[in-house]
This record gives structure tokens, C-alpha cells and sequence, in this order.
């Protein structure tokens, strides 16, 4: 096991430095190391997998967001705003997918838009963001026709764009910070490696332990989250989503972001209900369950050979976006998102009937475990289709 050889050297780990080794690092890291790692085949089922009607869903709402745009933009120019014309945002409308994987939703988004809207497919640049580069080798040939909209890929968000940007299962995947609550205040979980005799070689067993928190932002974090722990609660907490999402935020000039993801309220995902925490894992489309011993989790096995994931926390994401300017248009179940865009498509009851339309509806399924969450910069807050028919959370 190279990762105990790695705490080893350089001792302890957080759970966020360990996660980010089993994760993305280029040799040892579970995505890294693979361009698909979802389907049938694969660890994990995505609304992806389901089939192209996601992909063609979402094309109506991010063609309507590149009208929105358009028109908010012409809007500033003429009242003096800032110097963006309307012939270049309906000329250019930069598609941003973070964690594209091997780019199979963009592709799916793309060969709707030129079904259905070749004007709005003849504006996109798409970007592929994503980490793995077995993955961005992929993305060309799963582009197919699409590729002639391609403007960039790489592990880095454009440094500017305008338009939309959409993470579809990326922050529960990004590295989180355990801590534990105890009676004399908060403290940090680490990852170790145990049994000395062994040590010399790469196979030494992985375990946690305790120890003071590694930065004062988790304690800040929760402060403004409102959380308040009872003793013997176990939390992740995101730094980096929030961090990501800020930065995201930052680099948009104007338009909008959409988030889908596990999550919940900070209220509900900091409770005596996941008080054990929600980090897990996924292997051959099993969960490694919440954790049977403190010291020997599930998520320690195996680092490197199976998905590590946490719920997202989306007060404080919501929170970090509109500190970077952004406007929050709605948060809701994945189910209410669906059914406001399905009178979009040619043939709304064809779609009903549907298997694929039934299993990104799925009561107890992806239609209500997966939030989503919308933002938008620069373009007020319009009555977006996605939302007309529920916003809400279950």
C-alpha cells in the first residue's frame, strides 16, 4: 500500500490530504486512473448513465440561460453597464463543465443543441474541466461530430468566461476535513499507519486518530454555518468545495452556475441524524455504509481502488457564491428540475413514457437524493424554466 508508505514519510495525514492521494494523485488516485469510472461497468450509477435524456433536458435550460444572458447583457450596455455588446454574447456562449469526466454529458448537451437550436449550438465553446488526464484523452472521440466546439480542456477552470458552468456530481467527491466534537472542545481526525513491524514495506495497515485541528477555518467554517455540535458527533467539513465554488464564481463575468449534487441544508447535514458522518464509499455500486469502528472506516481500505464521497454542504456553498457576487435562483430536488424542463422537449409524453425519464424521477432515487442548486451573475433573477414547476427540497 504505497499511501502508508507516503504517511510514513511524511507523517499524519487529514482525511481531506489522505482523500485527495486515494482521489486524484496521478499514480495512485482512483480517477485519475481510469476516463470512466460510472455505468453499468463501472463503481457508481450517474443521472449520466440513465442515457442522453439528461444531457437533452439540460440543453433546454442552458439555451435558455444563453437568452437570459444575451439579453441582460444588451440590457447593461445600453444603460451605460459594462462594455459587453449583445452581438458578441449571442455570438459566444462558453459552456463550462467541471468534472466532465470523458465529456459524455457535454456531448449529450451539445447533439441536442444542434438538433433543436443550431443557433445556440453555433455559440458554444465548450470547456472540459477535469483532472484525469486518461479522461481529457477520452473526450475528443466521445465529442464525436461535436468536437468542432471544443475550445479548451484541462484540469483548471477557464481564467475568465461567460455563460454557464455545470458540476454534476463533483463537489461530494472533492477532499473533506473530519473532525470530531468532544467535551473539551473540537478536534481533528487523521489518518496513520499501524503496525510497525511492516512498515518497512508498503503494506502497513491505515487507521485514525485524534488530534488538534489542522486550521481554524473548520471551527469558522461551522461558525457561520450556524452549527452547533453535540460530543461525539462526527462531521466532514468542505473547505474546498467552498473554496472551489468561490473561485468559480470569481471567474465568471456574467451568467450562470448550476450544481447538482448529494447535499443537504447545513442544518440537516450538521444533526443528530448523520451524526456519524456521511463519507462513504462506492464499489461495484455498493456503499461502504456508515462506520463501523472509529479507528478502521471503510474509506481507509483500499485507498486508491474505489470512490471516496461526503454530502454536500449547500448552505455554505450557497453562502461562498454570493459572497463572490452571485444570486441564488433556486435550490430543489432533481425531480422538480426535470418536470419544469420536460414541456420544453419536442415530444413531452414520448419522454414520459420514457425508462429513462422515470429513473431521474425516481422518488427515493437520483430525483430526490441529488439537489440542485442555480446562480446566477449578472442576469437578475429570472423565472427560469427548471423552476417553474417546484422549488423545493425533500
Amino acid at each position: 500500500m504505497q499511501i502508508a508508505r507516503l504517511i510514513r514519510e511524511r507523517g499524519p495525514l487529514t482525511v481531506a490530504a489522505f482523500m485527495d492521494l486515494a482521489l486524484y494523485d496521478p499514480e495512485l488516485g482512483y480517477y485519475a486512473r481510469a476516463a470512466q469510472r460510472s455505468g453499468r461497468a463501472g463503481d457508481f450509477f450517474t443521472s449520466v448513465d440513465v442515457g442522453s435524456l439528461f444531457g437533452e433536458l439540460l440543453e433546454i435550460q442552458a439555451e435558455e440561460m444563453s437568452r437570459v444572458t444575451a439579453d441582460t447583457a444588451a440590457h447593461a450596455e445600453n444603460s451605460g453597464g459594462p462594455a459587453i455588446t449583445a452581438s458578441s454574447a449571442v455570438a459566444s456562449f462558453d459552456l463550462v463543465e467541471a468534472g466532465a469526466g470523458n465529456g459524455r454529458l457535454s456531448a449529450d448537451i451539445l447533439r441536442a443543441a444542434k438538433a433543436h437550436h443550431p443557433e445556440f449550438y453555433d455559440s458554444i465553446r465548450l470547456h472540459l474541466v477535469e483532472a484525469s488526464g486518461e479522461a481529457r484523452r477520452a473526450q475528443a472521440a466521445t465529442l464525436g461530430d461535436a468536437v468542432d466546439r471544443l475550445a479548451s480542456s484541462g484540469p483548471q477552470l477557464p481564467e475568465s468566461f461567460e455563460g454557464l458552468l455545470i458540476a454534476n456530481e463533483l463537489l461530494d467527491a472533492m477532499p473533506v476535513h473530519q473532525v470530531v466534537m468532544r467535551e473539551h472542545g473540537l478536534r481533528e481526525i487523521y489518518v496513520t499507519a499501524t503496525d510497525e513491524a511492516r512498515l518497512k514495506t508498503d503494506d502497513g495497515r491505515l487507521t485514525t486518530i485524534e488530534g488538534p485541528p489542522s486550521t481554524p477555518a473548520l471551527a469558522a467554517y461551522l461558525a457561520r454555518a450556524g452549527v452547533s455540535l453535540q460530543p461525539g458527533w462526527r462531521v466532514e467539513v468542505g473547505l474546498r468545495a467552498v473554496d472551489w465554488v468561490r473561485d468559480a464564481a470569481s471567474r465568471l463575468r456574467r451568467g450562470f452556475i448550476l450544481l447538482i449534487d448529494y447535499g443537504h441544508e447545513a442544518r440537516e447535514l450538521y444533526s443528530a441524524a448523520r451524526s456519524t458522518g456521511t463519507l462513504t464509499t462506492f464499489s461495484r455500486h455498493r456503499s461502504g455504509g456508515p462506520e463501523a469502528a472509529a479507528d478502521a472506516p471503510a474509506w481507509l481500505q483500499q485507498p486508491g481502488a474505489q470512490d471516496l464521497t461526503a454530502h454536500v454542504d449547500f448552505t455554505s456553498v450557497r453562502a461562498a457564491a454570493e459572497a463572490e457576487g452571485m444570486t441564488t435562483i433556486g435550490l430543489l430536488d432533481q425531480t422538480y428540475l426535470m418536470l419544469g424542463l420536460l414541456d420544453g422537449l419536442a415530444d413531452p409524453q414520448s419522454a414520459i413514457r420514457n425508462p429513462q425519464f422515470k429513473t431521474l424521477m425516481m422518488p427515493g432515487g437520483i430525483g430526490s437524493t441529488h439537489k440542485v442548486l442555480i446562480l446566477g451573475k449578472g442576469v437578475g433573477a429570472p423565472a427560469l424554466r427548471g423552476c417553474s414547476f417546484r422549488v423545493r427540497v425533500t
